[in-house]
């Protein structure tokens, strides 16, 4: 084998190498802000059970008091 072949087969493997490392790398970015997406939607949607709820255990406690 020449040099020449080596050099040339030792180069394309790290530029496919990286070339597969890049597109990892993007596609975990993706996923990552895919995942930051949907927890900041649950995040919300719990704040709003949460303001409902006070909504509804201030008007029970109102009640409470007015039959007292």
């Amino acid at each position: 084998m020449d040099w020449i072949q080596f050099t040339i087969f030792v180069l394309g493997n790290m530029v496919f190498t990286l070339t597969l490392w890049l597109w990892n790398r993007s596609e975990s970015r993706n996923d990552h802000r895919q995942l930051e997406t949907r927890v900041s939607a649950l995040i919300e949607a719990i704040r709003q059970d949460m303001i409902d709820f006070h909504g509804r255990l201030c008007a029970i406690e109102e009640k409470t008091r007015n039959r007292k």
